[in-house]
């Protein structure tokens, strides 16, 4: 199997979603804020335990111009502690609230894989599941998702948080990824899900090398003809490679999400949406002025 580079893969076609019944168009690229209800994100000005925190965070991402909102709960970082369907449901349940009825212009995401969770920020009226395992952890969150007519993040990952790290041996690694991401999306059709967009996964049983070597094939998953969702937010692909950390990785984080608008990407999962706007703001003035019709 071989994949080739597009010359021409930038933004050109307007993806259409169904939330709830209403058609919800992608006719540009998206930002979507992320809101970390947890003490101990790998980024740590984004660690938001507290309600307070939790607000200020919401509203800055909306006056900066997010689409989306991604709230949540349990950390992902390579080793966390695992955390019970429960408390998870204890730490997002203000931010759920907050943002549904605050902004209500303001699409919202709850990043969940556990299937208790799913329901629960569903039946608050959230508009889309954002599954880190693909639906490997817990299988039965695609019926969930699909039961209440909302799109759904498929994510390519292997084993679990506290297990990925060492599950990073491919062979062919592109290949691989969307050989796995391909499996888990006949099961996401099967299981009733209409509306799925693809992440390739980045930093989730892939080191810093791998990632990269990812990111370079990214127009490769315009194949699946799904929505692509970009989430390289002050990754350690961007700090260990530029031999910084989590906090000096704007900079980075924003020349790697306009080379992904490049590539194809429909949705910027983002720390730092004033800067991920702006960069779609003046990426998108690049290409009319580029490609004029």
């Amino acid at each position: 199997m071989e994949f080739l580079r597009s010359e021409n893969t930038h933004f050109s076609r307007e993806r259409e979603l169904n939330i709830r019944g209403k058609l919800f168009t992608i006719s540009a690229p998206q930002v979507m804020g992320i809101v970390n209800c947890t003490p101990d994100s790998f980024y740590a000005d984004s660690q938001s335990s507290t309600i307070e925190k939790q607000q200020a965070l919401i509203d800055l991402h909306v006056k900066n111009g997010a689409t989306w909102l991604d709230i949540g709960a349990y950390s992902s970082r390579p080793g966390a502690k695992h955390i019970p369907e429960k408390e998870e449901i204890k730490r997002l349940k203000f931010a759920v609230s907050y943002g549904l009825e605050t902004y209500p212009e303001v699409k919202i995401s709850v990043d969940t894989f556990q299937s208790e969770v799913a329901s629960y920020a569903l039946e608050q009226g959230v508009h889309m599941i954002n599954d880190i395992s693909g639906g490997l952890i817990n299988p039965e969150i695609f019926s969930i998702a699909a039961a209440h007519h909302v799109p759904y993040v498929l994510m390519h990952m292997r084993g679990t948080p506290q297990t990925m790290a060492t599950l990073n041996q491919y062979d062919k690694l592109l290949q691989e990824v969307i050989v796995e991401l391909g499996t888990q999306l006949e099961k996401a059709r099967a299981a009733g899900l209409k509306d799925v967009i693809i992440d390739p996964g980045f930093g989730f049983a892939k080191n810093s090398e791998q990632n990269l070597e990812l990111f370079s094939y990214l127009e490769a998953f315009q194949l699946f003809d799904c929505p692509i969702l970009v989430g390289i937010s002050r990754k350690s692909m961007i700090y260990k490679t530029l031999g910084i950390d989590a906090a000096d990785s704007l900079n980075g984080t924003s020349v790697l999400n306009t080379l992904a608008l490049e590539k194809g990407a429909d949705i910027l999962r983002v720390h730092d949406v004033k800067e991920a706007v702006e960069t779609v703001a003046l990426w998108s003035k690049t290409r009319k002025i580029s490609s004029p019709e």
